[in-house]
C-alpha cells in the first residue's frame, strides 16, 4: 500500500483540485493506496478568524455564512458539521472566551469537511472511497493545541480498521486530528497533516508515502526567492530531518521520525505534475555536499550582556534552565568570551515570555548590575546551509560582506556539516540569492545600472546583451542590466532590459533621482551590483558615493571623478574602503589598453617610474598621424576624423588638450602625486578667438585652422611628424609631478613617430628599466574598442565579486 497525502494548497477548490481527484481515481485503478487529507485552502485560517470574532463578541455570522457558501460546499451534506461550529460560535461569543479544547474542536471540522468532499467527488468518479475520521485512529494525550500520539492504541486502531476494508476500498482520511482516550478532539500541531499521514505510513508499513504539493519537489532553496534555485533529486532521510529541523517548509521533523523507524521512503510531487519524479528521501545513501539552504523567519534574537558574569561558572545553565521550565526551545546559539554575553534564537510569538523568564531568574544579577541588559530583536532570519563545511564556508561568508550583509551570529553543528547565520529580516532574500549563487555552481548574477547611453554606452549595451549567453556558458557569470538612465528618464526591469531597450526607455523611461534606483535594488533584493557611469558628467560624479555606500561597486569610462580636486579624490577612495567597494576605471586613459593595471602594478610592487610620456588621444593620433605624411589640409583630417567618429560632438573638445591633460592628471594620481587640475600645463590647438564660439559656427569654419597648421607643418625636417604629447615629469618621489601637454616635433623613426592610425602610445620609464621604456600601444579611440575595455571591467569586477 502507498500512503497519498494533499496539502491544502492541493486542494483549493478554484487550483488544484480537479488534479487530485484525477490523481487518485487513475492511483486506486491500479493500486492499492490510502489518501489523507488537509483542509482546503485556507480553512484552517477562516475558522479560527471567526472564532476569534466570536471570541471578542463581535458580529461571526456574516463570515460564518460566507464560508458555508464556499463553492467546495456546494452538493455535500454537511449539515452536522456546520450545526457543530454554530452552537461552538455562539457558545463563545455568549462567554467572550475559549480554550485550547475548544479551538481544537473547530479547527478539527475544516478536515472533516475536506474528507467528506474528497470522497464524495471520488464516489461520484465510480471510484470505492470510503471517509475515515482519523479520530477513530489516531489517539492522542490531551495536549490540546499540539497533541502527541499513543503510539500502542493508535497502531491497533489503525491496523484493524484497514483489516476490514477490502482491496478496492480506498479510506479517505482526514488529516491533523486526532482524539483522546476519552474521544475529545485533538490536533497535532504544526505540519499535523504531514505528521498524520506519516504515523499511518509507520502503522501500516506502507511501501511509500508520497506528499502532493504546490512545487515540483525539495529545491537547493525557496523557488519563490531564489529563481536559480535547483530540485533536489534524492535526499537521505538524515538530510531531510536536517532541512525539517532547519525551517524547510515542506518538511517538518516530526514528519520524518516515523518513515525512518520502518524505513519507509517519502517521495514529494507536484500535484500538478504528477507524471514527474518529485524529491525522493529514503535511506539510500547520496552522494556528499551541500544540498539545500532553509530560512526560519519567524523568530526572534535573545540578547543577553552581563559584563559583571566574567569568570563566573554556570551562567548558561541558568539561562537554558530557565527557558526549559517555559518548554522554550533555543537554535542558534552565539557565547562571548567568558559568558560576558550570549546571544540566541528562539521562535518570535515567545521571545517576551522567554524575556520575563530570564529577567525572574536573574533579577538579583540585576540588582548588583552583574547583567546589564536582557533584549529581544525580532526583525531577523535565520538562514541554514544543510551540509556545509566549515572548510570552504569562507567562500559564502566573503560573497555576503562583499554585498555588505553581515552575518548577526554564526554557529555550526557538532558534525560540522551544517552552518546556521542570522541576519536581518531584510536582507533575507538577498542573502539567501548571494549564498545560494556562490554554494551551487550556478551562474552567479551581476545586476548591472548603466548611466549614460551615448556612443560608449550604447555600445556597451548592445555589447552586454549581444554576449550574455556566451559569458554565462563560459565564465558562469549572468550580467543582468537592470537600469538603464540617461540624464532625464530611466527604465528599470529587476529581471534584465533587453534588446528593445531604447525604444522602452523612450516609450516608457521616467523622471528619476539616483535614490529611486537605489530604492528598487533594495526592493527587489538585488544582489552583486555595479554601477557603470558612461556619461561624461562633472556633476553625476557626486553619486558615487551613495552608490558606493548602498553596495554598488562602480565602473567609470567618465574622467571627471578621478580629476575632480585632489580632496574629492581622497574622499573617494576613503569611501570605497570604508565601504569595502572597488572602482574600475581603465578606459578613462587608454580606451581598451591595460594601461592603468599595469602602472599601478609597477608601482605598488615599489617600482621607481621616472616618466610617462606618450600620444594619450586617439583622435589627435589620427589628426597628426594623416596630417603630418598626407598632402592635405588640416580642415580636411579634421573633417574625416569627425566623419569617423573620432571626435567628440564638439571637436574643441579634443583638440583643447583637456582630455589629454585629464588622462596625464589620473595617471599621475596612480602614482599618488597630490596635483590638481590647474597645474597641467596645456596647449590648446584651437586660436582663442574661435575657442568660445557656438559649436556649429565652429565646424563651419574649420578651414580657419589651415594656414596656421600649414605654417607648422613646413617647419618639419625630412624624417620629422606632428604629434600631440602628454608628458609626466619632474621628481616623481615627491608630492607633484610636472604635467605638460604639447604639440612636439619627433622623429618619424621613433616609437611616437611610427604610430599609425588612431593608435595610442604610452612610454613608461622606470629606474630598472633606465632608457628603455615599457611600451604600451594599441587602438585609442572608438566608442567599440572603449566600451570594450569597459566591458571588460565588467568582467574583471564581476569575477571577484
Amino acid at each position: 500500500m502507498k500512503i497519498l497525502k494533499f496539502g491544502g494548497k492541493s486542494l483549493s477548490f478554484t487550483g488544484a483540485f480537479d488534479h487530485v481527484i484525477s490523481i487518485i481515481k487513475n492511483r486506486a485503478q491500479k493500486e492499492s493506496i490510502a489518501v489523507v487529507v488537509s483542509a482546503f485552502g485556507d480553512t484552517t485560517d477562516v475558522l479560527e478568524k471567526i472564532l476569534e470574532q466570536a471570541a471578542k463578541q463581535e458580529n461571526f455570522t456574516l463570515l460564518f455564512e460566507t464560508f458555508k457558501k464556499q463553492p467546495q460546499h456546494k452538493g455535500i451534506d454537511l449539515t452536522h458539521e456546520f450545526d457543530f461550529l454554530q452552537k461552538i460560535f455562539e457558545g463563545v461569543h455568549l462567554l467572550g472566551d475559549y480554550s485550547l479544547k475548544i479551538k481544537d474542536s473547530v479547527l478539527a471540522q475544516g478536515e472533516l469537511i475536506s474528507g467528506k468532499i474528497v470522497t464524495k467527488k471520488l464516489q461520484e468518479q465510480a471510484i470505492n472511497a470510503v471517509f475515515t475520521d482519523s479520530r477513530s485512529l489516531i489517539i492522542t494525550d490531551n495536549t490540546f493545541g499540539n497533541a502527541q500520539p499513543i503510539a500502542s492504541v493508535s497502531r491497533q486502531k489503525t491496523i484493524a480498521h484497514f483489516s476490514s476494508l477490502d482491496k478496492v476500498t480506498t479510506a479517505v482520511v482526514t488529516g491533523f486530528i486526532g482524539a483522546t482516550l476519552h474521544n475529545e478532539t485533538t490536533t497535532l500541531g504544526r505540519n499535523g497533516s504531514n505528521y498524520s499521514a506519516a504515523l499511518l505510513a509507520n502503522y501500516l508499513e506502507a511501501e511509500e508515502l508520497q506528499n502532493y504539493t504546490h512545487v515540483d519537489g525539495i529545491f537547493t532553496a525557496n523557488p519563490d526567492w531564489v529563481s536559480d534555485a535547483q530540485k533536489i533529486e534524492r535526499l537521505h532521510f538524515n538530510e531531510a530531518n536536517e532541512l525539517a529541523n532547519f525551517g524547510a517548509s515542506i518538511l517538518h521533523a516530526k514528519t520524518i521520525v516515523p518513515l525512518i523507524e520502518k524505513n519507509i521512503p517519502l517521495r514529494i510531487l507536484n500535484t500538478f505534475k504528477p507524471q514527474e519524479n518529485g524529491t525522493l528521501i529514503s535511506a539510500e545513501p547520496t552522494p556528499s555536499g551541500i544540498k539545500s539552504l532553509s530560512v526560519l523567519a519567524d523568530v526572534a534574537l535573545i540578547n543577553f550582556e552581563g559584563r559583571g558574569l566574567l569568570g563566573k561558572a554556570g551562567i548558561d545553565a541558568r539561562i537554558f534552565t530557565a527557558l526549559s521550565e517555559k518548554n522554550i526551545s533555543v537554535s542558534v546559539i552565539s557565547q562571548g568570551s567568558s559568558e560576558r554575553g550570549l546571544g540566541f534564537i528562539v521562535e518570535k510569538g515567545r521571545a517576551t515570555e522567554a524575556v520575563l523568564a530570564l529577567e525572574k531568574e536573574f533579577e538579583t544579577d540585576f540588582y548588583t548590575r552583574d547583567v546589564n541588559r536582557i533584549s529581544i530583536d525580532d526583525e531577523v532570519a535565520v538562514i541554514s546551509i544543510i551540509g556545509q563545511d566549515l572548510s570552504t564556508f569562507h567562500k559564502p561568508y566573503n560573497a555576503l560582506i562583499q554585498n555588505k550583509i553581515i552575518p548577526i551570529l554564526f554557529n555550526n553543528t557538532v558534525t560540522g556539516r551544517n552552518v546556521s547565520i542570522v541576519v536581518k529580516k531584510e536582507a533575507t532574500k538577498k542573502a539567501l540569492n548571494v549564498i545560494h549563487g556562490q554554494i551551487f555552481g550556478v551562474s552567479k548574477k551581476i545586476n548591472l545600472a548603466i548611466f549614460g547611453h551615448g556612443s560608449v554606452g550604447g555600445t556597451l549595451i548592445h555589447q552586454i546583451l549581444q554576449n550574455t549567453e556566451n559569458i554565462e556558458t563560459k565564465k558562469q557569470l549572468k550580467l543582468v542590466v537592470f537600469a538603464i538612465a540617461n540624464s532625464r528618464n530611466l527604465l528599470l526591469n529587476e529581471k534584465g532590459i533587453g534588446q528593445e531597450w531604447e525604444n522602452e526607455l523612450s516609450d516608457s523611461g521616467k523622471p528619476y533621482e539616483l535614490q529611486d534606483v537605489i530604492r528598487f535594488a533594495k526592493e527587489h533584493h538585488l544582489e552583486n551590483l555595479i554601477a557603470i557611469d558612461n556619461t561624461s558628467s562633472a556633476v553625476f560624479i557626486h553619486n558615487y558615493f551613495p552608490l558606493i555606500e548602498n553596495g554598488f561597486d562602480l565602473i567609470s569610462s567618465n574622467k571627471a571623478a578621478n580629476t575632480n580636486s585632489f580632496d574629492f579624490y581622497r574622499q573617494l577612495r576613503k569611501s570605497l574602503k570604508k565601504n569595502q567597494r572597488r572602482y574600475l576605471y581603465e578606459t578613462t586613459v587608454g580606451a581598451g589598453l591595460p594601461l592603468i593595471d599595469t602602472i599601478r602594478l609597477l608601482h605598488l610592487s615599489g617600482e621607481n617610474i621616472t616618466r610617462i610620456k606618450g600620444v594619450f588621444s586617439g583622435t589627435l593620433s589620427y589628426l597628426f598621424n594623416h596630417f603630418s605624411t598626407e598632402d592635405k589640409s588640416f580642415s580636411t583630417v579634421l573633417k574625416e576624423a569627425i566623419e569617423k567618429g573620432f571626435t567628440e560632438p564638439d571637436p574643441r573638445e579634443d583638440l583643447s588638450g583637456n582630455d589629454v591633460g585629464r588622462k596625464l592628471l589620473i595617471l599621475a594620481r596612480e602614482l599618488e602625486l597630490e596635483n590638481e587640475w590647474e597645474e597641467v600645463q596645456i596647449e590648446n590647438l584651437i586660436p582663442e578667438a574661435f575657442q568660445s564660439i557656438e559649436t556649429s559656427d565652429f565646424l563651419q569654419n574649420l578651414d580657419v585652422l589651415d594656414a596656421h597648421y600649414a605654417a607648422v607643418k613646413k617647419t618639419l625636417q625630412p624624417h620629422q611628424v606632428l604629434r600631440y604629447i602628454g608628458e609626466l615629469s619632474g621628481d616623481l618621489q615627491k608630492s607633484k609631478g610636472i604635467l605638460e601637454t604639447k604639440l612636439a616635433v619627433v622623429s618619424a623613426d621613433s616609437a611616437l613617430g611610427q604610430l599609425k592610425g588612431s593608435d595610442s602610445l604610452f612610454e613608461i620609464y622606470t629606474e630598472s628599466y633606465g632608457d628603455h621604456p615599457i611600451i604600451i600601444q594599441g587602438a585609442g579611440a572608438g566608442a567599440k574598442v572603449t566600451a570594450r575595455g569597459v566591458f571588460g571591467d565588467v568582467l574583471r569586477l564581476s569575477e571577484k565579486q
